[in-house]
This record gives structure tokens, C-alpha cells and sequence, in this order.
């Protein structure tokens, strides 16, 4: 019997006047391998302008961006910028049409102008989140996430968010094995949540290791997932009292101790079921959240679904994708 090939995921990212040359690559390099990327201009006359006098020239235009399954909108240039009209009305045929629309950055000015941000949450970078309230006041913007999933519609806080971002759809499309494998091979940071916050003032250290910043605790404890951590331990590690070190985590890592364990926990148990013929159990166990009934109930609360059911999904998706 033929086997059915699964479509590719058709990735279109438009090509925005003056656009952020890192915002334009991301994408390009997270889904270069995998999809099927065009790049799409968004302006008549054929090349597009870019920073330091660079030229953009493409083969597609918004035809490609009307037939994607996920369209991309990097970071635009705040200073005057006014999408095309005709890039407004391609967007919104694509999410009409049912395709997946996310913003990097800045980006999310032209999402909001086409009318998809209204009534949703959104990111975009904390620097401009008051400009975005002030030009599209129906539009409830989270300066402080990350990224901001809303099923169709995604969008992003600038630079290092704009792969975090992408690296989550990745995740969504294919499993955590597949992100971070993307992310190993862009030498990048481990998986970080939307929720966690964007932005940290800086602040002196109260004592010489934290200087270091909690890269190291949290280094040594993703080492040791499979074991009982307590926030003592972190807190020793770090040389600080409980107390101050709850305060330096949720500044740093943008969330509590325990959040962050259980996250990193879930997301050991994801990569074992979509890489392992573990059982449910054994993968509850190196991944420390106890008894295949633990596991269970985080996948229900968390991802709405079985372990057995989520690794019939991924190992699939994975085997499709490995021929």
C-alpha cells in the first residue's frame, strides 16, 4: 500500500519596506528546513528597500502569502511606515482562509492595522507597547509576555522573542524533539514559555555568585529532573535565602521556582515520549513528576491530552517527516 505523504507547511514571510534584517531571518532560518518557505514581496516595483542600503528582490509576491498555511510579518519601521493596502487585504484572506498569522516584534503594528489584533491579546516590543494601545486601542496589549499564542493569530516581543516564537511553532507543528533540535542547531538558549517576562531592568547583585545571573542553578537542576528538588536547594546553590531568591527568579526567569520546575519536568516528558519506547511510567520517573497517574493528570491540565495519545501524534509526525 502507497504511503500518503503528509502536505509541507507552507511558510510565507513578507517582506516589509526598511524591515529588521534580524527579524527577516529568523523565520527563515527556523523554517528553512522542514516547510516550504517563500519570501514574499509586499511593494509594487520589485526590490524592496532594507537597512544599510540593501536591496531585497523576490520571485513571489502576495500571491504566495494568499495560498500559505502560516504567514510571517517581521518587525517593521516605526518612523512612517504605512503597510500597503494590498498586503492588509492578503492578510486578512489568509486568516479568513484559515492560515496561521504571526508578528515579530513591531510586526504586530500591521497585524493591528488589517483588524486582527482587535479584541485579542498580543505582544509586540515593551518599548512600543504604549504606541500600540495609543493607535489601536482595541487591541489588549501584554508588554511583559514573551509571545502570546491565540491559536490563529501569534505574536512576538522583539529579538531573541521573535525565535522563541517561531521555535514554538515548531514545537506545535512537530514536537519539542523537533524545536530543539532547530534550537541546537542555532546554538540558541532552552525552550522559553511566552508568559516568561521580556524585559529586565538591571539591578545589582546582592551577593558575588549572583553575578553570575541562575544560569548555573538552573543548569544544575535540569541535570536532575528525575529527583525531588526543593527551592532550599536552588536557593543554597545560588547563596541566597528563600525569600531573596523567589524575588531574583521571577526578575530573571519570569516566572516562580515551581512553575519553572513543572515546565521543565513536562517538557522532559514531551521529548521522552516523542524519542523513546519508554514506559509511561519510566518516562514519569526520569522526568520527576513521580507515577505514570502524575503524568497523566499534568497532560490533561496542561496540553488536554493523554501521554499515549500526544506520542501517537509526534512519533508520527516524526516518521512522516524522516522520509
Amino acid at each position: 500500500m502507497d504511503v500518503v505523504q503528509p502536505k509541507p507547511i507552507r511558510v510565507a514571510v513578507a517582506l516589509l519596506e526598511e524591515t529588521s534584517l534580524f527579524e527577516l531571518a529568523v523565520p527563515c532560518a527556523v523554517f528553512g528546513e522542514g516547510y516550504e518557505l517563500a519570501l514574499c514581496g509586499t511593494a509594487p516595483g520589485g526590490a524592496q528597500r532594507a537597512p544599510g542600503g540593501l536591496r531585497l528582490e523576490t520571485e513571489h509576491g502576495l500571491e504566495a502569502l494568499r495560498a500559505a498555511d502560516l504567514v510571517v510579518v517581521p518587525a517593521c519601521m516605526m518612523d512612517g511606515y504605512e503597510p500597503p493596502a494590498a498586503l492588509l487585504d492578503a492578510l486578512r484572506d489568509a486568516h479568513a482562509r484559515g492560515a496561521r498569522i504571526a508578528s515579530l516584534c513591531s510586526g504586530a503594528f500591521v497585524l493591528a492595522a488589517a483588524g486582527l489584533l482587535d479584541g485579542r491579546e498580543a505582544a509586540t516590543h515593551w518599548m512600543y507597547a504604549d504606541e500600540l494601545r495609543r493607535r489601536y486601542p482595541r487591541v489588549r496589549v501584554n508588554e511583559q509576555a514573551l509571545y502570546v499564542d491565540d491559536g490563529s493569530i501569534l505574536t512576538s516581543a522583539g529579538t531573541a522573542a521573535a525565535i522563541d516564537l517561531c521555535l514554538h511553532i515548531v514545537r506545535r507543528d512537530f514536537g519539542s524533539a523537533a524545536a530543539a533540535e532547530v534550537g541546537r542547531r542555532m546554538v540558541i538558549a532552552p525552550h522559553r514559555e511566552g508568559d516568561q517576562a521580556q524585559y529586565v531592568p538591571p539591578r545589582p547583585a546582592p551577593a558575588a555568585r549572583a553575578a553570575e545571573g541562575l544560569a548555573p542553578v538552573l543548569d544544575w537542576a535540569l541535570a536532575r529532573l528525575h529527583r525531588p528538588i526543593t527551592i532550599a536547594e536552588l536557593s543554597g546553590r545560588a547563596g541566597m535565602s528563600t525569600r531573596t531568591f523567589g524575588r531574583h527568579f521571577a526578575r530573571e526567569v519570569g516566572t516562580t521556582p515551581l512553575k519553572w520546575l513543572n515546565r521543565q519536568r513536562l517538557a522532559r516528558a514531551r521529548e521522552l515520549l516523542e524519542t523513546t519506547d519508554l514506559p509511561v511510567d519510566a518516562v514519569a520517573e526520569r522526568s520527576g513528576l513521580g507515577s505514570g497517574d502524575g503524568l497523566r493528570q499534568h497532560f490533561h491540565r496542561t496540553l488536554g491530552t493523554t501521554p499515549a495519545a500526544y506520542r501517537r501524534t509526534f512519533r508520527g509526525v516524526q516518521r512522516a517527516a524522516r522520509r
